[in-house]
C-alpha cells in the first residue's frame, strides 16, 4: 500500500471511527471518502442508471406500451439457464400485473438448441402472438427475426452476450454491449437487460420501486448464477434481491429453499447459496428435462403447487448428479491417456455419448483440475458437436473461440463462459487452432491458481466491528471477490485436530499472541500433527460466522496453510 494510502486508511478510520484495517478493506475498493463508504456499504436502488441511457430503450417501451394498449398477445422467450429462467419469471411476473394475454416459451436444449428458435416462433404464430420478448438471447438471432417479421411478429430482444458483427433487424436490441450503446455499465446479466426495460416502463409510467421490490430475488440469482462481476448495478441489485429473499420470498422460492435445506431456523440466506444450493437446481430442470417447470415455480402463487415443482427440480439435481460425476470420470479417463495432456495450454475433451445437459459442469470441474480454458464437447441429435467452455484467471474464452470462427456453425457467450457447435472432422483442427490461440495469448500469472490476499493481519485485528466492516462489502462475486486474510507465525492454542471420517479436515484452535481463533481447512488434516507438535504456520484464510449449541462465533475458512 503506497503512502498516500496509508493516510487515506488513517483518515478514514479516524473520520468513521473504525480500526485501520477496516479502513484498509474500503481504500482497496476504491473508496476515498466516508460518503464514499457510506455509500458503499448502503447502496441505494437511486443509484441506479438511468435505462433510457440504453439504445433503443425508448422504442422498446413504446412498442410494449402499443401492445398493452391494443390487446396485442405477447410471448416472453428466455434461455434454459438460471439467467435465462429468471428473466423469463421476471418480465412474466411484471406484465401479468398489467395483461393477461401472455405467454412464455423456453426452448428445448436438445430439440432446439440455444437462443431463439424457428419452433419457438411458429409457436408464437399458433398461439396468436405479435410481439415476442427475447431475454439472455437474441442478439446474432439475424435469421430467426427476419423469419418472425415476414410472420407479423416483432421482437425486443433484451441480451448481453457479445454482439456480432449484423444486429438483429428487431424493433428493439437492448445490450449494452453494442458497439454505438454508450450506457454506464456494461456487465448486467440477461436478467439484468430485462430489468432495465421494466425499469424504463416504471418510469414512464410513475411506478414507484415497490412496484417491482419482488422481482429482485430473481435478479439477485440470475447475478450470483452467470458468473457477472458483483460490482455497480450488479452489486445494488444482488444487494436489494438478498434483502428481499430474506425478508419476503415468494411462494416459488421458499420451496425451492426448502428442498434446498437452506433459509432455516432463521439462517440468513447469502449468495454462496443462491450460487451453489438454489442454481444448481433451477440449471439441472433444464439440463435433465424442461426448463419449463423451473418458470412455473419461479412465478408461482399456489403453495402445493410450488412444492409440487419444487420436488421435481431437486429431483433432476440428484439426477443430474449422477451424470455429472460418470462424465467427469470418463474425461478424467481420457485425459489421463493422453501423452501430451500435461503440457497442453487447453483441455478440449469429446464423447459422442455424454449427457448435454452437464458438458458445462464437468468443464468447470476440468478448469478446477487442470486450471486451464476448457472446452467439453458431445454430440448432438442432428450429428453436430455441441459443447461449453469455461475460462480461468481473467483470459478471454470467448476471444480464444472467436478466433476459429469459421471451423464453429454457431458459439456465443462472453469472457468467462461460452457455448458452441462444430462437425466432428473439423475437430481436430479446431483444437489445434484453439490451443495454439490461448498458447499465445495466456498471461504466465493466469495458468497457475492463485490467492489474493486482502491485507496481513493479527488475529486481534478481529472483532465484530471488522466483522461487521466485512459483512457490509457484501454481496461477493467476480471483480469483488471475498476478502482473504493472511497471519503469520500461528501456533496451537490447545484444540487442534484432524476431523471428518477419516480425519481429511483440519479443525484449528490457534493463536499468533495476539487473540486465539478457531477455524476449518477443508482437506488439511495432514498439517494437524505439525501444529500439535508445537510447530508455527502461516494462514491464508476468509472470516465467516459459525453457530453452534446456540453459540454464534467468528471462525477461519482456511484457504491455504504453509508450513513453518
Amino acid at each position: 500500500m503506497s503512502e498516500e494510502q496509508q493516510r487515506l486508511c488513517e483518515y478514514l478510520a479516524r473520520e468513521l471511527k473504525i480500526s485501520e484495517p477496516s479502513a484498509r478493506m474500503l481504500v482497496r475498493r476504491g473508496i476515498q471518502t466516508p460518503d464514499e463508504a457510506r455509500s458503499y456499504v448502503r447502496p441505494s436502488l437511486g443509484e441506479l442508471h438511468d435505462p433510457y441511457l440504453m439504445k433503443d430503450m425508448y422504442n422498446a417501451v413504446s412498442r410494449l406500451e402499443m401492445a398493452l394498449r391494443e390487446g396485442e398477445k405477447i410471448l416472453v422467450y428466455g434461455d434454459y439457464d438460471v439467467d435465462g429462467t429468471t428473466a423469463v419469471a421476471l418480465m412474466y411476473r411484471f406484465l401479468s400485473t398489467l395483461t393477461d394475454k401472455l405467454d412464455f416459451y423456453i426452448p428445448d436444449r436438445y430439440t432446439e438448441g440455444y437462443g431463439i428458435s424457428f419452433r419457438g416462433i411458429d409457436y408464437a404464430k399458433q398461439e396468436g402472438c405479435t410481439l415476442i420478448i427475447a431475454l439472455d438471447c437474441g442478439i446474432k438471432a439475424v435469421d430467426k427475426v427476419e423469419y418472425a417479421r415476414q410472420r407479423g411478429i416483432d421482437f425486443i430482444i433484451c441480451d448481453h452476450h457479445t454482439p456480432g458483427e449484423t444486429l438483429p433487424e428487431a424493433i428493439a436490441v437492448l445490450n449494452m454491449k453494442r458497439k454505438d450503446c454508450s450506457y454506464p455499465y456494461k456487465e448486467l446479466s440477461g436478467c439484468g437487460v430485462g430489468f432495465k426495460l421494466v425499469q424504463a416502463y416504471a418510469i414512464r409510467h410513475g411506478l414507484s420501486e415497490s412496484d417491482f421490490v419482488d422481482l429482485l430475488p430473481l435478479l439477485a440469482m440470475s447475478i450470483a448464477s452467470d458468473v457477472v462481476p458483483m460490482t455497480g448495478e450488479n452489486r445494488i441489485l444482488a444487494y436489494y434481491g438478498l434483502k428481499q429473499i430474506n425478508k419476503a420470498p415468494s411462494v416459488g422460492l421458499k420451496s425451492l429453499f426448502r428442498v434446498a435445506g437452506i433459509g432455516e431456523e432463521g439462517r440468513r440466506i447469502n449468495i454462496q447459496d443462491l450460487v451453489y444450493k438454489i442454481g444448481p437446481r433451477i440449471n439441472a430442470s433444464g439440463r435433465m428435462h424442461s426448463a419449463i417447470e423451473a418458470v412455473k415455480l419461479l412465478i408461482a402463487t399456489d403453495e402445493a403447487e410450488a412444492q409440487r415443482l419444487a420436488d421435481i427440480i431437486n429431483t433432476s439435481n440428484n439426477e443430474r448428479r449422477e451424470f455429472d460425476n460418470t462424465t467427469r470420470d470418463e474425461a478424467l479417463q481420457i485425459l489421463s491417456e493422453d501423452p501430451d495432456n500435461a503440457q497442453r495450454y487447453t483441455t478440449v475433451v469429446y464423447a459422442p455419448h455424454w449427457h448435454k445437459g452437464v458438458v458445462g459442469i464437468v468443464a468447470s470441474r476440468l478448469t478446477e483440475t487442470f486450471y486451464r480454458p476448457t472446452i467439453v464437447l458431445t454430440r448432438s441429435d442432428d450429428g453436430l458437436l455441441s459443447g461449453s467452455a469455461r475460462s480461468v484467471g481473467g483470459f478471454d474464452i470467448y476471444s480464444a473461440i472467436d478466433s476459429c470462427r469459421e471451423l464453429l456453425t454457431n458459439f456465443g457467450g462472453h469472457r468467462f463462459a461460452a457455448g458452441l457447435g462444430l462437425r466432428e472432422e473439423d475437430l481436430p483442427e479446431f483444437k489445434r487452432r484453439f490451443e495454439h490461440y490461448v498458447a499465445e495469448h495466456i498471461l504466465p500469472e493466469q495458468r497457475y491458481p492463485t490467492i489474493e490476499a486482502e491485507q496481513e493481519i493479527a488475529f486481534g485485528d478481529i472483532d465484530y466491528q471488522f466483522f461487521n466492516i466485512l459483512r457490509h462489502l457484501e454481496p461477493f462475486g467476480p471483480d469483488n471477490p471475498r476478502p482473504v486474510f493472511v497471519t503469520r507465525n500461528v501456533i496451537n492454542n490447545h484444540g487442534t485436530r484432524r476431523v471428518g471420517k477419516t480425519g481429511e479436515h483440519l479443525r484449528l484452535d490457534v493463536t499468533d499472541r495476539t487473540a486465539a481463533i478457531s477455524g476449518i481447512g477443508f482437506g488439511m488434516g495432514e498439517a494437524a500433527l505439525h501444529l500439535q507438535n508445537g510447530n508455527a504456520v502461516d494462514l491464508c484464510y476468509e472470516l465467516e460466522e459459525n453457530t453452534f449449541n446456540g453459540r454464534t462465533s467468528i471462525q477461519m475458512n482456511v484457504q491455504d496453510i504453509k508450513l513453518m
